[in-house]
């Protein structure tokens, strides 16, 4: 089993930057990682009337920026050892700026490469800022991943909440514009990134990500491990069941006769109310003696609300989505804590969130491009209900696997 690094190694001699600023700049970098997914779903049927797109088309549409988050998850740490991890961070912000700015012309192509370019930055921010938080906020690391999460939920719901209005209001019904709009934020936080990774030498920031010998921790080397997997699982069915709710619960709900706005602010109720449970989830799992009950609990909450949105009287559907929130909140704070929870340091955290983020959400990627397959095949959403009682399903089955008091074994 790993040990954590005496003070003498390369792991202490990380750049020195002022705690605020630093913690600041990673909550800002976080807030940028979903606005590409939920500023998506609130225009799909915009996007597929104006455009030609077919559901199927829809489907892989929506799907593709997840499957790059698993291609790109595991070699973001290689790219951190070859140019730092700081400047690793700013390219990822660069990729995820300029693939957002593709989306301001009306053009298929273009909105495909754009969900590859922010894809792949988007995984690149996923893995590395949970390294550095590890890394650099020891003593306070299910604070600072309960406020990663909440600034993750936070840029999820303002883009989902606000794409349409600035599409009706600002942008004159330009719905390429309002996609595009959300460049800004990704734009802003690299002018206050680049100084800092920029100044940085070279040496130095290579130097965090090394093991104890000064080498480079093996990837892979968790292969083995069945607690891995199992954390891996739990991620990978959770970030199934919210990139169906990112993806599709918008487009649903407009099929059952709610507009386009009302839809949006929807999904939007239900990503805010991951604010609070993302917050306080990471405290609640690092008090408990284990994490089991919690990650099942988890599971059955998100199931029962998503599908009471699907079924359920539409009366309902600001209780159903504050309960959803819950639970998807606390199921990705949960799975981001046990990445963390589960390593013994730093490096072994780099390696876990790798394997996990790869994997995990290579397998996500099925959920939302299965209901958009299904709901071209049938004709409705209804269809849906089996595959996420089937997700629902593995993410409580993983969840009791990882949730048990035990560290992965890295060698």
């Amino acid at each position: 089993m790993s040990s954590t690094p005496p003070s003498s190694t390369p792991l202490a001699t990380a750049p020195k930057t002022h705690p605020l600023l630093l913690a600041a700049s990673l909550l800002l970098m976080a807030f940028n990682l979903r606005p590409v997914f939920g500023s998506l779903s609130v225009v799909l049927p915009e996007i597929m009337r104006d455009t030609g797109l077919s559901a199927t088309g829809a489907s892989f549409l929506t799907t593709l920026p997840i499957i790059c988050l698993g291609l790109f998850a595991a070699p973001s740490p290689a790219l951190a050892r070859r140019f730092g991890v700081e400047r690793t961070l700013l390219g990822a912000m660069f990729l995820i700026c300029v693939g957002t700015l593709l989306r301001a012309w009306v053009s298929l192509p273009l909105l495909f490469a754009s969900s590859v370019l922010a894809g792949a930055g988007i995984a690149i921010g996923n893995v590395l800022l949970l390294g550095l938080i590890k890394r650099d906020f020891p003593a306070r690391s299910a604070m600072m991943t309960g406020l990663y999460t909440l600034a993750i939920c936070f840029g999820a719901a303002i883009s989902t909440a606000f794409t349409v209005p600035l599409e009706q209001h600002l942008f004159n019904g330009a719905w390429a514009h309002a996609l595009a709009f959300w460049a800004l934020p990704a734009g802003v936080v690299m002018l206050l990134w680049a100084p800092l990774a920029l100044s940085t030498p070279h040496t130095v920031i290579a130097a965090a990500i090394l093991d104890t010998s000064g080498k480079a921790p093996r990837m892979g080397s968790l292969g083995r491990d069945r607690l891995a997997w199992q954390v891996t699982l739990f991620m990978g069915s959770q970030s199934s069941m919210a990139y169906i709710v990112m993806g599709w619960l918008a487009p649903i709900l407009r099929e059952r006769g709610l507009e386009s706005a009302a839809a949006g602010y929807v999904v939007a109720t239900a990503i805010v109310t991951q604010l609070v449970t993302s917050l306080v989830t990471p405290s609640i799992a690092a008090r408990c003696k284990d994490q089991r009950a919690l990650a099942v609990g988890v599971a059955a909450v998100v199931s029962v609300s998503l599908l009471a949105l699907i079924f359920a009287p539409l009366g309902g559907r600001w209780f159903w989505a504050i309960l959803l929130g819950c639970g998807l909140g606390s199921g990705f704070a949960l799975a981001l804590s046990l990445i963390v929870m589960r390593s013994a340091n730093a490096h072994v955290t780099a390696q876990l969130s790798a394997m996990a983020q790869g994997w995990g959400y290579a397998l996500a990627a099925f959920g939302p491009l299965l209901v958009g397959l299904l709901r071209g095949w049938t004709g409705g959403f209804e269809s849906s209900a089996a595959l996420i009682v089937v997700v629902a399903a593995l993410m409580g089955w993983s969840g009791w696997g990882a949730g048990r008091k035990m560290l992965v074994q890295a060698g």
